[in-house]
């Protein structure tokens, strides 16, 4: 900037002259976009290199967010006039700037026809923004705001709040960091204390330019934590193009994955961003990075709500209805489940996508659940209405309890994440109640019961059953028969109540499983038995917390 009569030429942008800039009495017109004095240099060095005006913005730290919600024209306008700014006394005076040494600057005008002592771009037909590759140019404005809340409107989600998030092409770090180099000789000439991390994020400024807007159209608030997420997402065709030098220069940032289609993921890029030199950063990449052929794409506008989760008690009459879909060899076996019976309602209820569902253990297809019920989740996978209030929760527990007669739902309620955990919390602490009908083959009387009752604590060794070893890994469990009692009904059968630690098996305490569970029902009696009927009489779990009818 030697010369008295500097011309500066910037790319066009399609956008109105600027305005005669002016100085007024509340000081320069810095102020309007929260710029300083110090900044005229790297606006002056951004606007050279063709960035947009937002970009312009986030280099100069610029941290207002209505900022970024002005138009782009009145932005434009605006830097133009700032740097066209004549350096007066009261301009120095009012940026704290003034040195009594420092020669007399001239104004700058602004002349996009000439040439002469201008400082020059490399000249291009594009007028593609070469760091924020168009996001901070085409997707800002009040248009693509609407596009954005039609799309999330489509998907018909019901929501008092929303948070935003936004995926970028990886080559925009790449630009990122070579528009820094750029602008970090003049920072280090002019003295002045400025990191990279203290540059806006393409991300932030997105968000505050079109966030209200989306809002507003939604008629939701936009936070920063929030059960629901409005993704928007662009990708741009040269990603690989601008990345595959750092993949030469920082081979080990870069691995394949199965889950990603290419290797120049967001992270990735960045690793080897901190890893390469700005020498070797410099040799392989112009500074500041070069105009763009085409502008990002905006893909699809997603839409995604966290997990609901629901519990409650269920009750199982039916000796025939497996807990979970019975699927042998790729083929079902039985119709209904219980946990299609209990989610089915929540699913149409809740309009999710999907479920989960977990029980505190579970019960054969031939075993019924009675007494208080077993305890049980169901996860709504991205639920499209959330909130219930307790009726309407009542109601849904009603519509259960008459889509079936084989079970029975009760406490059904709404919890968090976080409280499912109590119903896994020492499981296999908790004890089970359960009442057999029991076979003997040698001829027994109510004297052949009765040393029953007087065992406690019996310890048992398990080994997996063989009729659950092609789903359990193979171990031998110890667990505890707490008590015992029997009820006589005749020479051949009785009635076994039984108290034990959560996760015995049953079935096999009594008939052994060929030996693999000793002691069991068989060695105690000295006659072979078998089980015929099995009824799980309570699941002492204190959770979910009981709801009043």
């Amino acid at each position: 900037m030697g010369s008295d009569n500097v011309r500066l030429v910037y790319p066009k942008q399609n956008l109105p002259d600027p305005p005669v800039a002016t100085v007024t009495e509340k000081g320069p017109r810095a102020s309007m976009l929260s710029l300083k004095e110090k900044d005229r240099p790297i606006v002056r060095k951004l606007l050279s290199a063709g960035c947009c005006v937002r970009c312009v913005l986030r280099f100069c730290c610029v941290g207002t967010s209505s900022t970024y919600r002005r138009s782009y024209e009145d932005i434009h306008k605006e830097l133009l006039a700032f740097i066209s700014e004549e350096d007066s006394p009261q301009s120095h005076s009012a940026s704290g700037d003034d040195k009594p040494d420092d020669p007399p600057n001239k104004r700058m005008r602004i002349d996009e026809g000439s040439t002469e002592d201008s400082v020059t771009p490399a000249q291009t037909d594009s007028d593609i923004c070469p760091v924020c590759l168009g996001v901070l140019q085409d997707f800002c404005d009040p248009t693509f705001a609407k596009q954005v809340s039609d799309a999330v409107k489509k998907q018909q989600y019901e929501f008092d709040s929303l948070v935003l998030t936004v995926s970028l092409p990886a080559q925009l770090s790449v630009r990122e960091h070579s528009c820094w180099l750029h602008v970090k000789k003049e920072v280090r000439e002019k003295s002045m204390c400025l990191g990279k991390d203290d540059v806006i994020q393409v991300k932030d400024a997105f968000k505050w330019a079109v966030q209200g807007k989306i809002g507003q159209e939604l008629g939701a608030a936009v936070v920063a934590n929030s059960p629901c997420e409005v993704s928007v997402g662009f990708i741009h065709p040269e990603t690989e193009k601008d990345c595959h030098f750092l993949a030469n220069t920082c081979p080990d940032c870069f691995k394949p994955t199965k889950n990603k289609a290419s290797i120049f993921t967001r992270m990735a890029v960045v690793k080897a961003l901190e890893k390469i030199s700005e020498e070797k950063f410099s040799k392989h990449y112009p500074c500041p990075p070069k105009k763009p052929n085409t502008r990002c794409t905006a893909l699809d506008t997603t839409c995604l709500h966290t997990s609901v989760f629901i519990a409650g008690r269920y009750n199982k009459f039916s000796r025939e209805l497996p807990q979970t879909p019975w699927v042998i060899d790729g083929e079902r076996r039985m119709d209904g489940s219980v946990e299609e019976l209990i989610a089915a309602p929540l699913l149409s209820s809740f309009r999710a996508d999907g479920f989960n569902f977990s029980s505190s253990g579970r019960e054969d297809v031939d075993v019924r659940t009675l007494g208080n019920g077993r305890p049980f989740t169901v996860e709504l996978l991205n639920p499209h209405r959330a909130k219930f209030n307790r009726n309407e929760i009542k109601q849904i527990q009603e519509t259960i309890n008459k889509s079936s007669d084989k079970i029975r739902v009760r406490d059904l309620q709404i919890v968090t994440r976080e409280a499912t955990s109590r119903m896994k919390e020492g499981e296999e602490e908790k004890t089970k109640t359960y009442s057999a009908l029991i076979w003997t083959q040698k001829a027994i009387d109510g004297s052949d019961l009765e040393f029953l009752g007087n065992i406690k604590d019996l310890k048992i060794a398990q080994k997996t059953p063989l009729r659950v070893l092609h789903r359990r890994p193979l171990a031998v469990r110890q667990r505890l028969i707490h008590s015992m009692s029997s009820i006589y009904l005749d020479k051949h059968h009785f009635t076994l109540k039984l108290c034990t630690q959560a996760g015995t098996y049953i079935k096999e305490f009594v008939h052994g499983d060929f030996g693999r569970t000793k002691p069991n029902l068989c060695d105690l009696m000295k006659t072979d038995a078998d089980i015929l009927e099995l009824d799980v009489e309570s699941v002492d779990i204190d959770w979910p917390p009981a709801i009043p009818d």
